[in-house]
């Protein structure tokens, strides 16, 4: 069953989640929001590698009033991350974010939360429910005996259920954990009881290395059993590589298309080119184009050959030399100097 099929759909901007439509990519910026020219360049970058929706952090009121000018200048969704005072929820809104991000258990109290709900009703813009297994509530780490998934599923149904008391249902629920196996547990039990489209992710996952690991393992279970909406990979470090490892996620699960997957052999003794520069090299050069191929490369003559052949388009390496493969076919021999020239050439001109 696919849960993301029968959640609702919402608008965000002018983007659309839930109801089966295509999974979105999320990042967050991590300039200072009132730095309106850092924050959007590094959106507009984000933007151009596959982002679909971002957020910003709003910690005091210059911050909120800033998303009316970044809004001017980007082409994404702005999604304002709140935490503690209603207040910079509701400027937030009225300078122009899309979606909010609260947590309605600690912006205040329920007239607080009231005047939040209102403001977005006014405007009607989703409010995202964030429960992180970090700030789980204490009543609840003493009937769960600490943070367990089942916690972490009844703090956000109880969230979720304070916005509907407002009499509002424009709601996305996130519910994260840096545990993979609990994050993976949460979700499986939310889903089922959940009619509000999913942001999913493994919170606080680490460095770009260890952390796009970490998010692979746990998002690739989570989505594949047909749960989440909108996906962050979140990482320390550039924002850039969790855009990057969002796409590589979802195309390698077959929920994204558009853009080459790049296959390439672990190398061994048998191997007599750089493949290691000349892979690196052509997954740079491949981030340039939306054509949704497969483009292998491949460096000796055991499996090489029919890898390449496999592919849309592939080179077969040899000793300082290889052929170049396309559709199955060898187009012809080249040095090793050459591969580069050749694959870049063929994919400017490429035809179905």
């Amino acid at each position: 069953m696919s849960f993301r099929d029968n959640t609702r759909t919402i608008r965000i901007g002018d983007r659309i989640i839930g109801g089966g439509n295509p999974i979105l990519i999320q990042s967050m910026t991590n300039t200072r929001t009132e730095d309106v020219k850092a924050t959007v360049s590094q959106i507009q970058r984000l933007t151009q590698a596959g982002l679909d929706i971002i957020r910003c952090t709003v910690p005091d009121m210059s911050a909120a009033k800033a998303l009316k000018e970044i809004k001017r200048e980007i082409s994404v969704p702005l999604v304002a991350d709140i935490h503690f005072d209603h207040r910079l929820a509701i400027a937030a809104i009225e300078n122009g974010a899309d979606k909010i991000r609260i947590n309605p258990g600690n912006i205040g109290g329920r007239e607080k939360l009231a005047e939040v709900v209102r403001a977005a009703r006014e405007r009607d813009i989703p409010i995202r429910v964030g429960v992180n297994g970090g700030s789980l509530e204490k009543e609840l780490l003493e009937k769960y005996k600490g943070v367990t998934a089942e916690g972490m599923v009844e703090s956000a149904l109880d969230k979720v259920r304070m916005i509907q008391e407002e009499g509002y249902e424009n709601v996305v629920v996130s519910i994260k954990s840096s545990d993979v196996l609990m994050s993976i547990r949460a979700h499986e039990l939310l889903a089922p009881v959940c009619p509000f489209p999913l942001h999913v992710g493994i919170t606080e996952a680490g460095t770009v290395m260890s952390g796009s690991i970490k998010s692979a393992a746990g998002l690739s279970v989570i989505l594949y059993e047909g749960i989440g909406d909108t996906i962050r990979v979140s990482l320390t470090g550039d924002p850039l590589y969790e855009v990057i490892a969002a796409k590589k996620i979802l195309k390698a699960l077959g929920l994204k298309k558009g853009g080459i997957e790049v296959i390439s052999c672990p190398t061994c003794g048998r191997t007599q080119i750089d493949l290691i520069g000349l892979a690196g090299k052509v997954e740079e050069l491949s981030e340039g184009y939306e054509l949704d191929i497969k483009l292998a490369v491949m460096g000796c003559a055991v499996n090489g050959p029919g890898e390449a052949r496999e592919a849309d388009l592939g080179i077969a390496g040899g000793k300082g030399e290889g052929l170049l493969i396309k559709h199955g076919e060898v187009v012809r021999k080249l040095k090793e100097e050459e591969f580069l020239t050749a694959i870049r050439y063929e994919l400017d001109n490429w035809k179905e």
